[in-house]
């Protein structure tokens, strides 16, 4: 009677979440069907069957972190059917599901993110949230310490002892979430001391307060966050005239009317970063073990606000892609995260990320680095500037850019000289298609 068992699916993966059954027992299974979606600190993805016969029992319950290898459910022949509420039999992993998405490698440490790629979760306004209320959690047995090996990694980089964590997982499991819990827990004492008698009062929700449970993603987010500020950075702002931009933009879209495509703004900017980036291969890298290492692709991400947080989806050699292709990846790529429907290879891989909020009327502001990425871009609103031209005052179009940059990878004259040839070539835009 073989089992189902959780899949690993990126390379740093310890553990997933049964987000949904999409079978009850009962249902009659057939190799490749999907059982269950879910969900790793990236995206959703699907649970297949590896073998035929009948879905025979559940041995987790939705919402549920699984370690790796561990059973979630049973199929059989139809024999040994167990319906809710009867005591599962201990699970013997003997067959392992594959997933409809192949296994990409987690770009693990948003912003941040991967080894030379993986975006993940990134914010563009850092705000460290308050740490979210813990949820009712199983105490772990008296000297037994069930964890995984990442949230120990995690937790002795950030001086946290594991024994005094509940643990929020199966039969007690200390969970990845559990310890950026109290991680930030951690911060937000030692930002903000209380008197020695409010110490012992637990925190409760009060009445004008309401507790907004933390979603995989957005612990994620708060955990790469903490890392990325950790990165020695600086910023540097150039304003851009994108007069010359606009127009071309209205000219491409002219003749791309006829095949019922259309060009943004910010497609213009990912098209002429990438041109930049290729004239620029010091600025097209990331920070390793010791090592800085300069890339052979351009792939740029672009950060996309969803209901559960930032996604950077990654547009993969855009320097070698035409402006109709890269309006119509990046339209899909962010349809895709909106739905939750992101694979990891489209997180990955990316070696520059781009962040716009321009369209929220943000004149300017400073993105947060997308580790181990060297620089990222934070694009603000076109606002009408007036200027003297030929003695008479008129409005031009003005954007101010930001880049952040990774001062290990970066010194300031080098990512100022790549800061200076993209606004010009913003400002002479047919260059970007050249």
């Amino acid at each position: 009677m073989p089992d189902v068992i959780m899949p690993r699916l990126s390379d740093t993966m310890e553990e997933g979440e049964l987000s949904r059954w999409m079978k009850q027992v009962g249902d009659e299974i057939h190799k490749g069907d999907v059982l269950a979606e879910i969900e790793t600190d990236k995206a959703t993805m699907d649970l297949e069957a590896f073998d035929n016969g009948v879905l025979e029992q559940l041995l987790v319950v939705a919402g549920t972190l699984v370690p790796i290898g561990d059973a979630v459910a049973r199929i059989g022949d139809g024999s040994n059917i167990v319906k809710d509420g009867a005591t599962p039999a201990a699970p013997v992993a003997t067959a392992a599901p594959v997933a409809t998405t192949a296994p990409a490698a987690d770009a693990a440490a948003p912003a941040a993110l991967p080894a030379a790629s993986a975006p993940a979760p990134i914010a563009v306004a850092p705000t460290v949230p308050a740490a979210p209320e813990a949820p009712a959690a199983t105490p772990t047995p008296t000297g037994e310490l069930r964890t995984s090996p990442l949230a120990r990694k995690i937790g002795r980089e950030h001086g946290i002892d594991l024994h005094t964590i509940a643990g929020t997982g199966p039969q007690g499991r200390i969970t990845r979430t559990d310890v950026d819990t109290a991680i930030l827990a951690q911060a937000s004492a030692a930002s903000a001391p209380v008197p020695v008698a409010a110490v012992a009062a637990p925190t409760a929700v009060s009445a004008d307060s309401v507790s907004v449970p933390v979603s995989r993603i957005r612990a994620v987010t708060a955990r790469r966050l903490t890392e990325s500020q950790a990165v020695p950075h600086f910023f540097l702002t150039s304003v851009v005239n994108v007069e010359r931009l606009v127009a071309f933009r209205t000219d491409v879209n002219a003749s791309l009317e006829t095949v019922g495509s259309k060009v943004s703004l910010n497609d213009l900017f990912v098209r002429a970063c990438a041109v930049v980036l290729r004239a620029h291969p010091e600025v097209n890298a990331s920070w390793g073990d010791g090592v800085i290492l300069r890339h052979n692709h351009v792939n740029v991400g672009v950060a996309v606000a969803t209901d559960d947080g930032l996604l950077v989806p990654v547009v993969a050699d855009v320097d070698q892609k035409s402006l109709a292709a890269i309006a119509t990846e990046t339209r899909a790529l962010a349809g895709l995260a909106r739905t939750g429907s992101l694979s990891l290879a489209q997180m990955s891989g990316g070696t520059f990320t781009i962040s716009n909020l321009g369209m929220f009327g943000i004149d300017s502001f400073t993105a947060v680095l997308n580790p181990p990425e060297a620089g990222i871009l934070a694009i603000g609103a076109a606002t009408e500037v007036p200027q003297v031209r030929d003695g008479q005052l008129v409005s031009v179009p003005m954007v101010k850019i930001t880049l952040t940059v990774d001062h290990r990878v970066l010194d300031g004259a080098v990512a100022a000289a790549f800061l200076r040839d993209l606004t010009q070539l913003l400002e002479e835009p047919l260059r970007i298609v050249l």
